[in-house]
């Protein structure tokens, strides 16, 4: 009692969590420990060190079992009871499922031997507490811990383990059938699509009736109706065959226990006969099968109109639960699926939520960067301009800040003038289109009247075969005479193969003689061009040349020399690049640089050191 007493108070230690009472209740026992439990007058459970119960309680059931006092046995069971060690057990089975960290072969083990515990004993002055507090909440442990493993993959002979340890219970324990044929944890095994499983809850009631000819005969009339909607349901809704034999041979199990109790009910099931005829004719047990139906339609002819409307609305409701579980698998199911999807999208969103600021962001910093650029760049301008200024004589200032007024005033007006010249013509041209709809839509409507008002006015065309005998040779003589007129008029467009080749030489012959004309124009052309070209040099060398006062020999034998004419048309390309290079960065955007005034070109030639060579303008 004292170890006992030990293991409780372990037990019931609240800084010991789930996975540390369940390594408690599986560490192994010598085996001087069970021999002293056995020796002594009550079985002493005693601990030491890491012992628990399953592996205690097995090995002190199984030695209890071997000896020849029939009573010691019970006394194990019954100490294990009093004990609260049981109560613990079933604590420890209906925690949550997280809180056992994959170890489900000793919760397994441990289901066993709690449900053997629960049988062979008399809990004496404890009848009504264990009967109604205990049993029920082993049972609902047990079927918890069944779906659990129903749903974990690889833990098959782990729930059949714990489906023997429920037909060990209701193999004693009858009353408790209508808690698991009505417990939600059941009918989540029940609606599993795996074919295993729904063999081994069918197979299941099978060893029940088969170990204990009295179970159905002990149970109520809407215990067996649940009993035999839920193999109806097995034979409506699945297709394997060993469900399905297994499904016939419990019915007819039935059928043979509760005899004439069973007819009335076996009457809710209307089109069973028809079912089992179609869908489980020739599957391998057709004796089984024809057994049944015999049953069934022997049976018929007995019932009356209010068994028929009970049978119906039986019927209805197995077909309406059938649905709704079907729903709810479905449901389950694709749950995984939608709770993902809705996780994609959700992270697509803030995905591209993201993009989007990140890109508003570079957006708004690149303007940043422009615009701060552009100050700079107006900034450096104005730095230069003012050191130019700062190199022109007091008396050209304001003549070069009036030139620079005008520069900008002339291209302010000419875009101006462009923008309202394209918005006047887009204007006009849109107003020009609408004016040839216009006109083409009358003209349309006029002509279609005409043509229908002609079509009125003229006379009807009698048929050309009307009044026609057939042909007479003068008329046959006058139509060849009007066909051959016809052919003399309109002449064939197709022409023989020396008339092509005829015609291809001509082609050729004035090909050949309009490229030549061509060539000629194209030298002429040349030609005519390259004087325009030398007497505008010579033009421009004529207005830019000194006055006579000041002309010297060189200057005159620059006027003589054709080579001046090239040299001078260098030098003012040298001198428009480098005003090009010079001027900022917005003058070299839109209209062509205009040349500089004469006192800029004397200040660049002084500071190119004689670079710019070119005269004033006045002569």
């Amino acid at each position: 009692m004292e170890s006992v007493s030990e293991l409780k108070k372990h037990l019931e230690d609240e800084d010991l969590n789930l996975q540390q009472k369940l390594v408690l209740l599986n560490s192994s026992v010598s085996s001087e420990t069970v021999s002293s439990i056995m020796s002594s007058p009550a079985p002493d459970l005693s601990m030491k060190g890491a012992e628990t119960l399953p592996h205690t309680c097995d090995y002190a059931l199984n030695v209890a079992a071997l000896q020849t006092d029939s009573g010691a046995l019970p006394r194990v069971k019954s100490e294990l009871y009093r004990s609260g060690v049981l109560s613990h057990c079933v604590l420890v089975l209906a925690q949550d499922p997280r809180e056992l960290r994959d170890n489900w072969s000793a919760a397994a083990t441990l289901a066993q031997l709690t449900s053997s515990c629960c049988v062979g004993f008399d809990p004496g002055d404890d009848s009504k507490a264990f009967y109604r507090l205990l049993l029920p909440s082993v049972v609902d442990g047990l079927l918890s811990l069944a779906s659990r493993l129903m749903r974990r993959g690889g833990c098959l002979s782990l729930f059949r383990k714990v489906m023997d340890a429920v037909v060990r219970l209701l193999g004693v324990h009858m009353h408790v059938t209508a808690q698991v044929l009505s417990s939600v944890h059941y009918e989540q095994i029940q609606m599993c699509d795996d074919v295993t499983v729904s063999l081994l809850c069918v197979q299941m009631w099978i060893q029940t009736c088969t170990v204990n000819r009295n179970f159905l005969s002990s149970l109520t009339d809407d215990s067996v109706l649940l009993l035999l909607n839920e193999v109806v349901g097995q034979l409506a809704v699945s297709t394997d065959v060993a469900v399905g034999g297994a499904s016939v041979q419990l019915i007819l199990l039935m059928a043979n226990q509760l005899q004439l109790r069973f007819k009335p009910l076996l009457l809710n099931f209307r089109g069973l006969d028809e079912l089992l005829d179609k869908d489980w004719r020739g599957r391998g047990f057709d004796q089984d099968v024809d057994q049944l139906i015999e049953l069934i339609q022997s049976d018929r002819g007995t019932t009356s109109p209010s068994q028929v409307s009970a049978e119906r609305v039986r019927a209805a409701c197995v077909i309406q639960a059938s649905w709704r579980s079907y729903q709810t698998r479905r449901r389950v199911k694709s749950l995984n699926r939608a709770v993902g999807s809705l996780q994609r999208r959700y992270r697509a969103r803030r995905r591209r939520q993201q993009q989007q600021k990140e890109a508003q962001q570079w957006e708004e910093e690149l303007k940043y960067q422009v615009c701060v650029r552009r100050l700079q760049a107006r900034r450096t301008f104005h730095q230069k301009q003012r050191q130019l200024l700062q190199l022109l004589p007091p008396e050209q200032v304001q003549s070069y800040l009036q030139e620079c007024e005008r520069r900008a005033a002339v291209v302010i007006q000419s875009f101006w003038r462009g923008s309202r010249e394209r918005r006047s013509y887009i204007s006009s041209q849109r107003d020009d289109l609408r004016r040839h709809r216009a006109a083409r839509t009358l003209q349309r409507a006029v002509r279609r009247f005409l043509q229908n008002r002609r079509a009125t006015k003229a006379p009807p065309t009698a048929p050309f075969w009307i009044g026609q005998k057939g042909l007479t040779d003068s008329r046959r003589v006058e139509l060849k005479a009007q066909v051959e007129e016809y052919i003399a008029e309109h002449r064939s467009s197709r022409v023989s193969l020396d008339e092509c080749e005829r015609l291809h030489e001509e082609v050729q012959l004035l090909l050949l003689s309009e490229l030549q004309r061509g060539d000629e124009r194209r030298r002429e052309e040349q030609r005519m061009e390259a004087l325009l070209a030398h007497t505008h040099t010579q033009l421009e060398l004529l207005r830019d040349a000194p006055p006579l006062s000041v002309v010297t020999a060189t200057v005159a034998e620059s006027f003589l020399s054709p080579s001046g004419l090239c040299d001078a048309r260098a030098r003012d390309a040298h001198n428009a690049t480098l005003r090009a290079s010079r001027l900022p960065w917005w003058r070299t955007l839109g209209e062509p640089v205009d040349s500089l005034d004469p006192a800029h070109l004397r200040e660049l030639e002084a500071e190119f050191g004689g670079l710019f060579v070119g005269g004033s303008a006045n002569i």
